[in-house]
């Protein structure tokens, strides 16, 4: 068990290398990934389903004591990102299929691995544990309703059938891992430190089989792609902080807000992107699970060497611990 926990925390600090890795293996040899893609959907669950086990009822507990906050970063994710997203797809004139999975990447929910950039930049955690949680469950509503408005013009969009497919992929797998964590404590809390090994190893499958559908289309809209990432991520981590600065919220809050509404869960738009559009839709939510792993870290690494209000670093004055990550 040791063995494996030791791997674990290899795999989580070390995602983004082993998602470009992944990604350039893929790419070079595609026939050897093309398989997994029939089970995209069910690998999503698997992530989801681990984030359950860790959900605990202290992870609200901000939303009634503090809901300010949280109101504000959760608007401000569903706001600043899809827009962002719709106007950069306009502005570089993406094809259609890539403007409508920039547009979905900016309408699914924040990572959960953002709670740990969050942690080491000094943020409010307990509010950056609240809004992925919240935008979690609120994206079957969300995320099809902000789909239509913004990408139906370039590709159809059935609101019910994406409805469905979070409940099944999202929302369905939660409960279930909190079920499990509330009927059998004991097995959970010995074996939730590997969570992140089984989620990264899910996440890096989910890359390589769209990585592999798109080995054609990384060579021609690769850069474009790239790009419009880049671009969606710098615009929602500045946003995002300047939001909360515009609302009068604190540095720490401030940093939280930032770092959600700038890392999204990629692993889902890619999951919705292929079972809703094409395999070349879901290219900006690969870019986004690299480029989201490496600009995230860079921040959080700047703002831990700045000071903060020591009584809100890490909510540790909220009771809330670091989760193990997921992507």
């Amino acid at each position: 068990m040791k063995v494996l926990q030791s791997i674990s925390a290899v795999a989580g600090k070390y995602f983004a290398v082993w998602v470009v890795l992944i990604a350039l293996l893929a790419f070079f040899f595609p026939a050897a990934f093309l398989g997994f893609g029939s089970y995209i959907t069910i690998l999503l669950g698997v992530v989801m389903f681990g984030m359950g086990l860790t959900l605990k009822p202290v992870d609200f507990k901000i939303i009634f004591k503090s809901p300010l906050p949280v109101v504000i970063g959760v608007a401000a994710q569903f706001l600043i990102m899809p827009f962002a997203a719709f106007a950069i797809a306009y502005v570089l004139k993406l094809p259609p299929e890539l403007a409508a999975g920039l547009v979905l990447l900016g309408c699914v929910p924040g990572g959960t691995a953002s709670n740990v950039m969050v942690y080491l930049a000094k943020g409010n955690l307990a509010l950056s544990v609240a809004m992925t949680s919240l935008s979690t469950l609120m994206a079957p509503i969300m995320t099809p309703l902000l789909l239509l408005l913004l990408a139906g013009q370039w590709l159809p969009v059935n609101p019910v059938s994406m409805f469905l497919s979070i409940v099944q992929v999202i929302i369905i797998p939660i409960a279930l891992g909190i079920l499990v964590q509330r009927f059998f404590p004991k097995a959970v809390a010995k074996s939730v430190t590997i969570v992140p090994l089984i989620s990264v190893a899910a996440i890096l499958i989910i890359v390589s089989a769209v990585t592999a559908a798109n080995a054609q289309n990384v060579i021609s809209s690769g850069f474009i792609v790239f790009l419009a990432v880049f671009l969606h991520n710098g615009f929602g981590l500045l946003l995002g902080y300047l939001t909360a600065m515009a609302m009068g919220l604190n540095e720490t809050d401030r940093r939280a807000i930032s770092l959600e509404v700038g890392m999204q869960n990629s692993g889902l738009g890619v999951a919705l992107a292929t079972a809703h559009f094409s395999p070349l839709a879901a290219l900006p939510s690969v870019w986004g699970a690299i480029w989201h792993n490496i600009s995230g870290p860079i921040l959080a690494t700047i703002w831990s060497k700045k000071s903060a209000d020591k009584k809100e670093v890490a909510g540790v004055d909220r009771g809330v611990e670091v989760k193990p990550w997921k992507a």
